[in-house]
């Protein structure tokens, strides 16, 4: 007999399959897991296209044990769900009209190498539907096969997703598509690993989601999770963990359950959960089993309302885990799938007949486990009298039976695989039969790309079945909250919410672990107030921190961070950001204006009367007699010391501090320069006078006004060289350290401004030591006595000056309102002493504004001093005589009468 190439490729798969199902068999041999009585037993139908099928039917057995007991609900309720599924297609002529659709359902005991096992017949299968005609013969004539074997197009199951991993790394090499309809590991949304698998379930990202959405709406962020081992339980938790620390949600602990647990392993976890005393909150990716073993380690305990489980749809709504425990598992939150119950479903099920199910062995089985009976043994029969027999007349009634959250998605997987065959084969097959050769060879990677991933229905149960690019099913769940029925008095699960992409919750629906309704707290710190940030320990734990409260100037840049606004800015109310702060300046409708305006305007006018009245009588001999040059320089000095106030209130900026910094010194240069030029002159002539009759030198008019001037340019040097030194601008100024109030002020220290002064300083002691020096002059020269008062005067101010304005910096209102007034005050000082005499006597008394009362006062004072000072009478007079003749000849007594009394007034 020849062999093709591509036959002979199929037998060296085979046969190298072969080789892996003897090995696989070797290795449930030697772990004594493989239950020989088990044998091949399957739930068969026999139909012209035929689906696999893997159900847990069994739990898991213990220790060498390869299965446990009847599983009722995820067991028996699901196969008989593929099978009453089955049943409903075949009967719908527009589904695979004129062809059979067939099953062959294995039981995986909850076992990942054990649903290997079963799954091998399936491959099996594929190789005993080979084509004969692909065998010669000899003598040349095409092989007949012997037998025809239905080939399997389509595996449904497992439940389990470590069965479902397993079995999906056999199915792949064999290009055979597999929908689970439990198996909710992330693992198997990996393409790359498992191709061929899909299912009508969501993946445990999108429970993982809506668990940490759970925890998140209630704020709660330290909590612990509970894992069981493998794929289910570690992924899922891995998943939550990830979508938790994205939302600053910590971990307390992290504990796992193992694949075969014992009651001190339970214990042992809840220890660990009590030592951490602050968190209420536990995340539990049970296996109904394990949940089950927690929550009866927590019951003998008596741990009730200590915790508040959240819990996946490994738990969900079952009862398994919660009967006998109810207290212990008061409060909790479970996830549940989305799924409507099957009335139908109801209705095939309840008529079941032990006697009659024969197509699925394990109802009996089943049947003896709800009802508490034994069905009769001819063989073997009961010696106990107290064994209950089983009839198959006993009533499945409601307290015994209710529909399995997963049936609808059973439900929905067969019906897409129904589907998605009947859309291939309306294209492969002309004529719609079984006898259609595309049915010989299912192409299962076309079945499962074309036409699988790409359907989309209505299941009529109020579910929309698609598959998205990972062959996985939409997320949709139910938010549920196992309490006590206060009617009822009976515990049961109470739907409060529900999540599609984001949670939607009923708050007042929930009853709390210790049936309150207050929302338990879960937290490692409480929450820090408004304007305090969380500084986080050395270990880096997010959800543990201390509170700081930040500085009144600075804002929560994040809530580990205060960030400071920067000079001149203020912290928003809610703390979120900074705002500019007002910049305040001298405002001329307040008191601190009005008063230095007002002063400063009654000095300009005082300043400018007397101008216009020297101007007047700038020929009278009161107006000469007082030097008008300097006198005309004095004025303009306290002039502009007055306009001084103006330029010192003025807002601040870059010019205005310039005029500021020069204006000031270069006013009071002016005026103390005058004064100090004016009592120089005058001692000078009078020391002289009593020495020699010899003129002294630089008393002109010229000569003063030189001198003066010369006085007045050092203090614009000292000016010009503080400008280089200091360039001028403006700044902002806190008070006290203060950050919340911002003074603009000119780019001026304090101490520098003072010192600028120095110079006018050294000018008014210079001024006042003269002063004292020329205070005997005779009387009609006795404006030496009022330039004396005025110096006194002047340093009284100065020394009051001082610490008033070091002492108000704080207050920069006071402060550039004591400078104004102070330089006002000053500038009147100079005013009032030296010119209001001299206006006096022109306004009010003119008679004595003439020269004969000038020259008498002085003779008699000369004599008066000449006498005084000398013991010789005749000396005194000769000597007096000499004086009188000496000083008038310096003047030009050869003059006339008015020339000489015009020198002498002017030599004063």
């Amino acid at each position: 007999m020849l062999i093709s190439i591509e036959v002979f490729e199929k037998w060296r798969i085979w046969i190298l399959l072969s080789l892996f199902t003897t090995a696989v068999y070797g290795i449930l041999e030697e772990n004594g897991s493989l239950l020989v009585p088990e044998g091949k037993r399957s739930a068969t139908i026999i139909g012209d296209i035929s689906l696999g099928g893997l159900f847990p039917v069994h739990h898991e057995g213990v220790r060498n044990e390869s299965c446990g007991k009847i599983n009722h609900d995820r067991g028996i309720q699901r196969l008989e769900a593929m099978l009453f599924t089955i049943d409903k297609i075949n009967k719908n002529s527009t589904i695979l009209p004129g062809i059979t659709l067939g099953a062959q359902i294995f039981d995986t005991c909850a076992r990942g190498t054990y649903a290997l096992e079963k799954s091998l017949e399936y491959i099996r299968g594929f190789f005993s539907s080979l084509d004969a005609s692909e065998f010669v013969c000899e003598d040349g004539s095409k092989a007949k096969a012997k037998h025809h074997t239905t080939p399997i197009v389509g595996v449904i199951g497992g439940s389990y997703s470590t069965v479902s991993i397993q079995v999906a790394n056999l199915l792949r090499l064999f290009k055979i598509p597999q929908i689970s309809y439990a198996s909710t590991s992330a693992a198997l949304s990996d393409k790359s690993r498992y191709e061929y698998f899909v299912r009508t379930v969501p993946p445990d990202r999108f429970q993982a989601k809506a668990m940490v959405d759970l925890v998140d709406a209630f704020n709660w962020t330290y909590v612990s999770t509970v894992a069981s081992e493998g794929e289910y339980g570690v992924s899922g938790i891995e998943y939550f963990q990830q979508e938790a620390s994205a939302k600053n949600i910590c971990f307390a602990a992290t504990l796992k359950i193992s694949a075969k647990p014992s009651m001190p392993e339970f214990d042992s976890v809840i220890t660990d959960l009590l030592k951490i005393k602050n968190v209420k909150v536990v995340i539990l990716f049970l296996r109904v089993e394990d949940a089950r073993g927690l929550l009866e380690a927590a019951n003998r305990r008596h741990l009730y309302g200590q915790f508040l489980w959240i819990a996946a749809d490994g738990w969900g709504t079952q009862d398994a885990p919660v009967k006998g425990n109810e207290r212990a598992a008061q409060g909790a939150l479970t996830i549940e799938l989305q799924s409507a119950v099957i009335n139908e479903f109801d209705e095939y099920f309840m008529k079941l007949d032990p006697r009659k199910n024969d197509r699925n062995p394990w109802f009996r089985e089943y049947w003896e486990a709800i009802h508490n009976c034994k069905w009769p043994d001819e063989k073997n029969p009961y010696t106990d009298n107290s064994v209950v027999f089983c009839t198959g007349s006993e009533i499945l009634s409601q307290a015994k039976y209710k529909q399995e959250t997963k049936v609808q998605f059973v439900y929905d997987a067969v019906l897409a695989m129904a589907l998605a065959l009947d859309n291939m084969i309306k294209d492969d097959c002309p004529v719609r039969d079984k006898n259609c050769p595309a049915l010989r060879k299912i192409n299962g990677e076309k079945l499962l790309k074309q036409y699988l991933l790409n359907i989309s229905f209505d299941d009529g149960h109020g579910a929309t079945v698609t598959f998205d690019e990972s062959g996985d099913a939409l997320g949709r769940y139910n938010i549920m909250n196992y309490k006590l029925n206060r009617d009822t008095r009976e515990y049961g699960y109470d739907k409060v919410g529900t999540w599609s992409s984001s949670l939607d919750i009923n708050l007042d629906n929930i009853v709390w672990p210790g049936e309150t309704k207050d929302i338990p707290e879960s937290r490692c710190s409480k929450p820090c107030k408004p304007f305090e940030i969380k500084h986080v320990g050395e270990n880096g734990d997010l959800c543990c921190w201390i509170c700081i409260p930040c500085q009144s100037y600075e804002y929560l840049k994040n809530e580990f961070k205060c960030e400071d606004c920067g000079p001149g800015r203020w912290p928003t109310l809610d703390r979120k950001g900074c705002f500019d702060l007002p910049e305040n300046y001298m405002q001329w409708n307040t008191v601190y204006v009005i008063v230095p305006v007002c002063l400063s305007g009654l000095g300009i006018a005082a300043t400018l009367t007397v101008i216009i009245t020297f101007l007047r009588n700038n020929d009278t001999p009161i107006v000469r007699a007082s030097g008008k040059e300097l006198s005309y320089m004095l004025l303009c000095g306290c002039l502009l010391c007055y306009l001084m106030t103006f330029i010192l209130i003025m807002k601040p900026s870059t010019i205005v501090c310039i005029i500021q910094r020069f204006g000031v010194g270069f006013g009071f240069a002016v005026i103390y320069s005058s004064l100090l030029t004016k009592t120089n002159r005058i001692s000078r002539i009078f020391v002289s006078a009593r020495k020699t009759a010899q003129r002294p030198s630089f008393i002109s008019p010229k000569s003063q006004i030189v001198i003066a001037s010369i006085l007045i340019s050092l203090q614009v040097i000292v000016t010009i060289i503080w400008l280089v030194l200091e360039p001028p601008g403006t700044r902002l100024y806190f008070p006290n350290g203060r950050r919340d109030e911002v003074i603009l002020k000119c780019r001026t220290e304090d101490l520098s401004f003072l010192a600028s002064l120095i110079y006018n300083i050294v000018l008014i002691i210079i001024c006042t030591f003269y002063a004292i020096k020329t205070r005997t002059i005779p009387e009609n020269f006795n404006e030496s006595k009022f330039i004396g008062f005025t110096m006194y005067t002047t340093c009284i101010i100065w020394l009051a000056f001082v610490p008033i304005y070091f002492g108000t910096l704080n207050s920069f209102q006071v402060q550039i309102t004591t400078l104004c007034v102070s330089v006002s005050l000053s500038a009147t000082v100079a005013l009032g002493c030296l010119f209001a005499p001299k206006i006096y006597i022109i306004v009010f008394q003119p008679e004595k504004n003439v020269r004969k009362l000038t020259m008498n006062s002085s003779l008699k004072k000369m004599a008066a001093s000449t006498f005084n000072n000398s013991e010789n009478p005749a000396e005194l007079m000769k000597l007096n005589m000499k004086n009188f003749c000496n000083h008038f000849s310096s003047i030009n007594v050869t003059t006339t009468e008015t020339e000489m009394d015009k020198g002498s007034m002017t030599s004063l």
